[in-house]
């Protein structure tokens, strides 16, 4: 189990529960040290004097506030000691928000709560329940190795998170920071949105974290493994992203959604492909003659050709996008298929073609 990195109460009204603070996220990054080139030795940071070179022992750094160039205030650790706001042991909520008004922008860092005790579990699933179906977050100061943070104490999948915050002066205008943003709408056609809608909607996927991975830290940890065993890397770069044309939005928009159809490829015309799958170029085989002489196929051939199909529309649905099942289940008329999940709708569509399989039989 995990240790906590705070404990102390958690209160709402006139409710108490004690509770521990656990963090949320690890960090997975490749750590390098520095070295010199040449002879591998270590380089280490010191804190030097500026102006003689010397190195300055930790007990004689003091911080400064610098007012004007080369003009500092200097201020003493024991003074800032005196004004922080210490190891709160309360985590007061002062009020209740709805997470719909809160922009996720304000998020900092998380962090898990959890009952200091079974036997609070009671109070500890009271607060978790109420604010699961309100939908609300409470909101509370909360103080820790020494700085005061702005957090909110939410519910999710019948677990208390305690996010700290950013305060508000410290989100950036973006109206000030992003020069080239679009003020208005940009002279785009209804047709041209109506099309970005469609796309949107055919590339939409049920949200899996686990889809998801750190690809350039495999890469680091990939190019390390191949370095001590001393095999030659090469990195491939491919070719750098082109702006879309605005002139050719429409037209782009268009080619989206046929690759968004064919589950993310490109359209055959700019693969190289005909209709058929075939790369273009390359010619049919061709059943050779039996010299006149008719075959006919065993029933026993017949039933082995539907075991394979059967088998092998199982593998082909496991490799559809999401769209591509829906309009499998349209033309199969399913039901409810608008409420089903991805793998509610393979297992649907599976289902409709094994039908469709043995009435052919």
């Amino acid at each position: 189990m995990a240790r906590p990195v705070w404990s102390g109460v958690l209160t709402f009204g006139l409710v108490t529960v004690p509770v521990a603070l656990y963090t949320a996220t690890d960090s997975h990054s490749v750590r390098f040290h520095q070295l010199q080139r040449g002879t591998g030795d270590r380089v280490r940071n010191k804190r030097v004097n500026e102006r003689t070179g010397e190195e300055v022992p930790y007990q004689d750094i003091v911080k400064g506030y610098e007012v004007t160039e080369g003009e500092y205030v200097v201020v003493e650790p024991e003074e800032l000691e005196q004004i922080s706001p210490g190891r709160s042991r309360t985590i007061d909520i002062s009020g209740f928000v709805d997470l719909d008004q809160v922009d996720p922008i304000f998020f900092d860092k998380t962090y898990y709560l959890g009952p200091k005790g079974k036997e609070y579990a009671k109070v500890f699933q009271l607060l978790t329940e109420a604010l699961t179906r309100s939908n609300r977050a409470g909101i509370a100061l909360f103080s820790m190795r020494g700085k005061e943070y702005l957090t909110a104490v939410r519910a999710e999948d019948g677990l208390l998170e305690l996010h700290t915050m950013h305060w508000a002066d410290e989100l950036r205008d973006p109206r000030k920071e992003i020069g080239d943003l679009p003020d208005g709408r940009a002279g785009y056609s209804r047709q041209e949105l109506a099309t970005a809608e469609q796309l949107v909607d055919m590339l939409t996927v049920d949200w899996d974290p686990s889809d998801y991975r750190d690809t350039y830290e495999e890469q680091v940890e990939k190019l390390i493994e191949d370095k001590l065993a001393g095999r030659e890397t090469a990195v491939s770069e491919g070719p750098p992203a082109e702006a879309t044309n605005v002139v050719d939005l429409m037209a782009v928009l268009e080619r989206s959604l046929e690759g968004a159809k064919s589950g993310g490829k490109a359209p055959a015309a700019e693969a190289g492909q005909e209709s058929d799958g075939r790369r273009s170029g390359t010619s049919r085989a061709t059943p050779k003659k039996t010299g006149g002489k008719k075959t006919t196929g065993t029933d026993t051939s017949r039933k082995t050709a539907t075991a394979k199909k059967r088998a092998g529309a199982k593998d082909d649905l496991s490799r559809l996008t999401k769209a591509e099942l829906y309009e499998k289940a349209a033309r199969h008329d399913i039901a409810r298929r608008s409420t089903m999940t991805r793998d509610e709708l393979q297992e649907a569509v599976a289902k409709a073609e094994r039908g469709h399989l043995r009435a052919a039989s």
